[in-house]
């Protein structure tokens, strides 16, 4: 999904790499033999399921995913991503790079590719890590706790925003097709289900609507035909 539309061929995103990768500013080259590529990223995710410690399977990840560049792109962005897949299952606090310094990031990565050492991409990630929490308890203090209820039938009720808007449907069809859906779900749960749906359609507009995986043409004409 991060490579969607970022990459020449639209069947490399998610394809391990067949080619030789450059790293920019390094003269580490990751080894190019398709075999070998296949065989380190089994070796790899083989590894970092055995590390029973949350932090230390997130470190692990950001370090050698990065170093053996499976993917023709986005090689740095996906392990930030896989970092959380441990703290997601601990439920932890997820890790967030927003405010990383760029320079320092870059730089305990190039100690990695150029020496093999760990030493600065530790100290970037351990910071990183206490700088999320704090960040996350001021959050939660602000925001409150989440709605169960809006958690519990979140696919639902996204599936349910993306056929309203994707096929154009006006007040009336909405409202057939959201309590013909509603009919359903327990008894006890229709009613406050049918009152999330009709908010989330009225709360669409041009910032928001891409998370429903709807087009900008789609969301356009759906607008028209909603507002007559």
């Amino acid at each position: 999904m991060l490579a969607t539309d970022l990459l020449p061929d639209p069947a490399a995103p998610g394809r391990l790499r067949s080619f030789p990768a450059g790293i920019k500013k390094s003269a580490y080259t990751p080894t190019a033999i398709p075999q070998l590529i296949e065989e380190m990223f089994g070796v790899m995710l083989d590894k970092v399921i055995q590390i029973p410690d949350p932090h230390e399977q997130g470190f692990f990840i950001m370090v050698h995913l990065p170093y053996l560049q499976p993917f023709e792109d986005v090689n740095k962005r996906v392990s930030r991503l896989a970092a959380n897949i441990s703290f997601n299952k601990h439920n932890l606090v997820p890790l967030s790079f927003i405010g990383v310094p760029d320079d320092l990031y870059i730089l305990g990565l190039l100690g990695i590719y150029e020496l093999n050492r760990t030493e600065l991409f530790k100290d970037v990630f351990l910071w990183a890590c206490h700088r999320s929490a704090d960040r996350y308890a001021s959050i939660r203090q602000t925001i409150g706790e989440p709605d169960p209820f809006r958690i519990k039938y979140r696919p639902l009720l996204q599936s349910m925003v993306t056929e309203i808007v994707s096929q154009g449907l006006d007040r009336g069809m909405a409202k057939i097709v959201i309590k013909g859906q509603a009919l359903r779900l327990p008894v006890a749960d229709s009613g406050r289900f049918i009152e999330l749906i009709e908010t989330e359609l009225l709360s669409l507009h041009d910032g928001n609507f891409a998370r429903y995986r709807v087009t900008p043409g789609q969301f356009e004409q759906w607008k028209k035909v909603w507002n007559k």
